[in-house]
């Protein structure tokens, strides 16, 4: 407590009349103990106090301090938010800063989604208007057309007309799709639901392929089987290093084991760098040859398809293929090539992958939440009760002769990986998910890269399931076996999910914001999609606080899936566009320390002509290039995603509307979800792109 005097006269600062003169004196008071008591009448203060009623005074201001503290430090982090919102807007909608427009293809959707978004705006200045002049109808569902005489105007006409309308002909059709979305849905759902019970059960019974016996014991005879290991890469500058330098350290008999490194990179730069990479290792002893394609054709494909015509590929019994960012343990081949030991059905063992990069931003988080339940359930669930899945394209081994039965890589698709796997069951051959078994990787850091993997992954099942239907009519298996592929694999799980998706969530619910008739029931909206999302995140626990922006960004990302799948469906151009994951090369620890001694290792002069070159590359120079200079830096920009941003103003629009209807859990779901769209549609999630 603060008092000013002089000489010894002390009085409080409130009491004094003139101005303040002398030295200020502090007084401190130790042991303070002030008592909030309530005093009810005159007597009151010389009764009794009740210590239960009894508040250390300084403890009651501190905490509500704090609490105040809080509330405006939270205040304020959501207005700093909005804020720099409000700033990305207009510096990237109305000024084009550093961002690029995405290209224009697919304008059908888009121009779809905007006439919605203009026919929105109209319709909820109609409403608003409605609303403000209070007339009796706005939210009725049982309707009272007024007669003649009680007709105000014709503002008022027009609206009466609407609502009749509305009510006769636009709700019916809103409820019938509708319910045959939310049908889809459910169906959608209780599939996801069963999948994670058989997951369930694998982890309570302990079900997982087991070897027989240890065949790498000293006491064992197990010949090692001639294994060809491929590395398809194109212009793979990030992380062509880390993937050869990883494949070249796998444990098995050197003279047992043939590297390919596939190299279909059209940038001559980088072609040199991968020579000088497989140079290095061919000084060390390893068995490893580098080929490259004159003609680049089939992607992919194609490019596994000209390795597999070497005359030497006969000598091979088993085939693994990494991607050019996959970097697998030096004991990978060991524990899944002994699985066709004893095992002639069995053509083809996939390993799981695992991310070096998924805590890197938020999009890396939610992709590991989806890769994390397709791997820990849906791949080995159907591993162990079905012997059948699709092939991921990498981090597996195939039994040569399956490949050859089931007529090869073929072009015809983008998704190889998924049609060799499909044509393999059809013949018979069984397959084995080995999740204990994990290969390093990358998954996309950039929402641009991210969006075009997406849909390359869902547009090639939707081609392949138009060219492999006949096939599967009329193959040799059984009965239920085919079901499962046409209505579980294809239909299901690669037509139905994005399709419900959209448009549940993107189109008929911010529709029957405007058509009250037609709303859709709490329990669609919100229930049933947390307690999924809940069960997406089981395998991923970890990534449990990040539950509502993974329900949130499956939802935004389902435009590009559906769009996808349309373009897939009825073999659109966009369907056959094949584009290259950009990599950031990120890498692990051991990784980064065998690199070292790789480096301390290699002697300084390298003998540059004993590289072996393939077949194809004959017109290629002999002599590697001493140095290959770096590309030049390229400013990071980003884009602008016209689908998204309509779609994110749709729901915003949704959402006004529902505000003025007093909707509790549809205004809180089309606002975030429209935020979500906002973002993406921006391009604030992930990185930046080059």
């Amino acid at each position: 407590m603060v008092f000013y005097g002089t000489k010894g006269d002390f009085f409080p600062w409130w009491a004094k009349e003139d101005t303040r003169k002398g030295t200020p004196v502090i007084v401190t008071m130790e042991n303070v103990n002030y008592s909030v008591v309530e005093i009810e009448g005159p007597d009151s203060a010389f009764r009794p106090v009740d210590k239960d009623r009894v508040k250390n005074a300084k403890q009651f201001t501190w905490v509500l301090i704090l609490k105040a503290n809080r509330a405006v430090g939270c205040l304020a982090w959501i207005g700093h938010i909005l804020w720099a919102l409000l700033g990305a807007i207009k510096k990237r909608l109305f000024f084009r800063r550093g961002v690029d427009m995405e290209s224009g293809k697919s304008k059908l959707l888009f121009r779809l989604i905007l006439g919605l978004l203009i026919t929105a705006v109209a319709f909820l200045a109609f409403e608003v208007i409605a609303h403000y002049m209070r007339w009796p109808y706005f939210q009725q569902h049982n309707l009272h057309i007024p007669q003649t005489l009680e007709i105000r105007g014709l503002l008022h006409l027009v609206y009466v007309s609407w609502l009749g309308f509305r009510a006769d002909y636009i709700a019916p059709l809103i409820l019938a799709f509708s319910k045959f979305c939310v049908a889809l849905f459910l169906i959608q759902s209780l599939d996801r639901m069963i999948l994670c019970l058989g997951c369930f059960w694998i982890k309570y019974k302990n079900i997982k392929p087991t070897i027989n016996g240890d065949p790498f014991n000293s006491g064992s005879t197990y010949t090692y089987p001639m294994v060809l290991v491929q590395i398809p890469m194109c212009n793979e500058r990030e992380v062509y290093e880390q993937s050869i330098s990883a494949v070249c350290q796998l444990d098995w008999p050197k003279e047992r084991l043939l590297i390919q490194v596939l190299d279909d990179s059209d940038e001559e730069s980088i072609q040199w760098l991968i020579k000088g990479e497989v140079s290095k290792w061919m000084q060390k002893g390893v068995n490893i040859v580098y080929r490259h394609r004159l003609i680049r054709t089939g992607y992919k494909a194609g490019n596994l398809k000209s390795a597999m015509g070497c005359d030497y590929v006969k000598d091979y019994e088993f085939v693994a293929i990494f991607d050019a960012d996959f970097q697998p343990n030096p004991d990978y081949l060991k524990l899944t090539v002994p699985h066709f030991k004893d095992n002639p059905e069995l053509g083809l063992v996939q390993a799981r992958w695992g991310f070096v990069n998924k805590d890197e931003n938020l999009l890396t988080r939610l992709q590991d939440i989806n890769l994390c339940f397709h791997f820990e359930v849906e791949q080995q669930v159907n591993g162990v009760f079905l012997n059948f899945f699709g092939f991921n394209g990498t981090a597996g081994v195939w039994r040569i002769k399956a490949l050859e039965e089931s007529g090869g890589w073929l072009e015809r698709t983008t998704v190889e990986d998924m049609d060799i796997a499909v044509r393999a069951h059809l013949h018979g051959w069984k397959f084995i998910y080995l999740n204990d078994v994990k290969v390093l990787c990358e998954v996309p850091e950039s929402y641009e890269a991210y969006k075009k993997q997406q849909h390359r992954w869902h547009s090639g099942p939707m081609q392949l399931f138009r060219l492999c239907l006949p096939s599967i009519i009329t193959s040799k298996i059984s009965i239920w076996k085919k079901a499962n592929l046409i209505l579980l694999f294809f239909l299901l799980r690669k037509l139905i999910l994005p399709f419900y998706s959209f448009t549940l969530f993107c189109i008929i619910l911010p529709l029957t914001m405007f058509v009250p008739e037609a709303e859709l029931p709490a329990w669609v909206i919100c229930y049933v999609p947390v307690f999924m999302s809940f069960l997406s995140i089981l395998p991923a626990p970890k990534s449990f606080p990040f539950i509502a922006p993974y329900l949130l960004f499956e939802n935004t990302m389902s435009v590009t899936k559906f769009n996808a799948m349309v373009s897939g469906l009825f073999q659109l151009g966009s369907s056959y566009e094949w584009v290259v994951t950009k990599k950031a090369g990120r890498a692990s620890e051991p990784d980064l320390l065998a690199a070292e001694e790789r480096d301390l290792l290699l002697s300084p002069g390298l003998n540059h002509a004993q590289l072996h070159r393939g077949a194809s590359d004959s017109s290629l120079s002999s002599k590697l290039k001493e140095t290959a200079a770096p590309p030049p830096p390229v400013k990071k920009r980003n884009k602008i995603y016209k689908k998204e941003l309509a779609l994110a103003f749709l729901l915003l629009t949704a959402a006004l509307r529902s505000l003025l209807s007093a909707h509790g859990v549809h205004f809180y779901f089309l606002l975030f979800q429209g935020v979500s769209f906002l973002l993406v549609g921006l391009d604030l999630i992930g990185e930046q792109v080059s």
